[in-house]
């Protein structure tokens, strides 16, 4: 298999939307009425996607497998509530088709984030997680991010508790 990345551009706005809608419905369908899950998915879409990639702020990179793109992670400012001591940034998405978990693809993209952060300044990065996600979970963990509070992710009208952690830079 050759995995390739790349910085992503607006051109990447509907691939990424799939890319997103997919990985999270296969990894978290399961816990939400279908009209909150609905909900979630439609208030997020394409154009969105577009004006984020054409915002300085944010950075994407893209892992793609033969071609065809089978994860991202998304950088952006920081949207917490929580007051940095510090510039921060926001490693707001790490989505990886699950066909792919274990080959190395997500740590070749934390680490082309930790790096971005520190070239544009940041000497923090925050991140939100599951608090079942035990898998995310133990890959922060050994990255060296650490809990410092919660938060409520909303999924429609349901709430599900998630751990900010964040890395010093």
């Amino acid at each position: 298999m050759n995995v390739s990345y790349r910085d992503a551009g607006p051109e990447d706005a509907a691939t990424l939307d799939r890319l997103f809608n997919k990985v999270f419905c296969d990894t978290f369908a399961h816990l939400y009425r279908p009209e909150d899950l609905s909900a979630f998915l439609s208030s997020f879409g394409v154009a969105d996607w577009e004006r984020q990639l054409n915002d300085s702020a944010f950075a994407c990179r893209i892992a793609e497998a033969d071609g065809e793109a089978v994860g991202y992670l998304k950088l952006g400012p920081l949207k917490l509530p929580i007051e940095p001591n510090g510039p921060a940034m926001l490693l707001d998405q790490l989505y990886i088709l699950g066909s792919y978990h274990g080959v190395g693809i997500a740590h070749r993209l934390m680490d082309w984030a930790l790096e971005e952060a520190r070239c544009r300044g940041a000497s923090q990065i925050y991140l939100t997680v599951f608090i079942d996600n035990d898998r995310a979970r133990r890959f922060y963990d050994r990255y060296g991010f650490e809990a410092v509070g919660r938060y409520d992710f909303m999924v429609g009208n349901q709430a599900d508790e998630d751990i900010i952690m964040r890395k010093l830079l």
